[in-house]
């Protein structure tokens, strides 16, 4: 799995612009509501196609500062400000006037909060579900720091989806995700799971891993078994990009036919929807991928 990276990104990983009316509408919103997108804060390389096509964004909660230091994140890092009690409710009012019929919610890190900031994400999920009912929710949720009662209180506002990402394979955690803990996150996956088997069933339990940062194949087979052990539902599988020359390199770039290798060896382990592909992204196509899998 070792090969020389090109000095060019390959051709299947250039990104159409497709910067029009929708997309500079949609900042306008953020901007006039004081949101914050992970579209933006992540540098995400779909934002052009979700914003200026489909009118969607995935919400970032707490704030544009992460109180941990990941390898390979562009959201800023540092100390988080105090949250702000009107968020929940303006995010759900960005919602209606966006006019999405699937909200994705995800947020920084916010360790210093005695909850990780679970009731925060339970507020936004209960404003969306007051303005705009029929809308489905999926929350992209932290690790809490192995909280189970932070996490059963964003499970009890029943969203439709919770997502949480592995990230990484386990060996390269310490160098990827210092802050975070692969059985840590396991073990979200696996609480998650239970909980929607005795009391949500329709609820999808969803995570995603990014490969490029030197892990091998059988290495992300295994993190993909692990995953899948913990009843995890849904997986999306994607190529680590760069957001700038501070964070960790890539080093290498898969082909489309590995990730379609991928997507089947996904299936073949039982997930019920795996979206894997170079651009892929945690909340890309999140509404559809929901559908697929059962919703």
């Amino acid at each position: 799995m070792t090969a020389v990276l090109p000095s060019r990104r390959p051709e299947w990983l250039k990104v159409r612009v497709v910067d029009n009316e929708s997309s500079r509408a949609v900042a306008a919103l953020m901007e006039r509501k004081n949101l914050h997108t992970v579209c933006q804060e992540a540098r995400c390389p779909n934002i052009f196609e979700c914003w200026g096509v489909e009118r969607t964004a995935t919400f970032m909660l707490m704030g544009d500062v992460c109180t941990r230091h990941c390898g390979f994140c562009a959201v800023a890092q540092g100390t988080g400000k105090p949250l702000d009690p009107e968020e929940p409710r303006h995010v759900a009012e960005a919602v209606v006037a966006l006019g999405v019929r699937h909200a994705v919610v995800t947020s920084v890190n916010r360790d210093e909060l005695a909850d990780g900031g679970a009731a925060h994400f339970a507020a936004t999920i209960g404003e969306i579900r007051g303005l705009a009912p029929g809308v489905t929710v999926e929350v992209l949720v932290p690790d809490f720091l192995g909280s189970e009662e932070a996490l059963a209180a964003v499970l009890h506002a029943r969203p439709e989806v919770l997502n949480h990402n592995t990230e990484t394979v386990e060996r390269l955690y310490r160098r990827v995700r210092p802050d975070a803990r692969y059985p840590r996150s396991l073990e979200l996956l696996r609480r998650a799971s239970e909980f929607r088997d005795r009391r949500d069933p329709s609820m999808k339990v969803k995570s995603g891993l990014m490969v490029g940062l030197g892990e091998t194949l059988d290495e992300i087979l295994v993190a993909m078994r692990d995953i899948r052990a913990a009843g995890t539902d849904v997986l999306t599988v994607g190529q680590y990009l760069p957001p700038h020359e501070r964070r960790l390199r890539a080093e290498r770039y898969y082909t489309p036919d590995e990730f379609r290798f991928l997507r089947a060896e996904g299936e073949r382990l039982g997930f019920s929807r795996v979206e894997s592909a170079p651009l892929v992204r945690s909340s890309y196509h999140a509404r559809s991928a929901l559908a697929q899998s059962g919703n």
